[in-house]
């Protein structure tokens, strides 16, 4: 079973952080705490962002 303890708490601020400029991009409004009241197309867009931005860094990396 998968623990839900945070091991680096530096990590969770950050990656909120990057979750609310990934909604921003995709006109996403996200507010702090429990945001259960989006559509799945609105989370996934966000989750979409999140993933293309993190594929683009590994490759901006990599050319480096």
């Amino acid at each position: 079973m998968a623990s839900r303890k945070t091991l680096v708490p530096q990590a969770k601020e950050a990656l909120n952080r990057f979750k609310m400029e990934a909604a921003s991009e995709v006109g996403v409004n996200l507010k702090e705490g429990y945001n259960g009241d989006l559509t799945s197309k609105q989370a996934g867009s966000v989750g979409g962002q999140m993933v293309k931005k993190m594929i683009q860094a590994y490759e901006d990396g990599m050319k480096n």
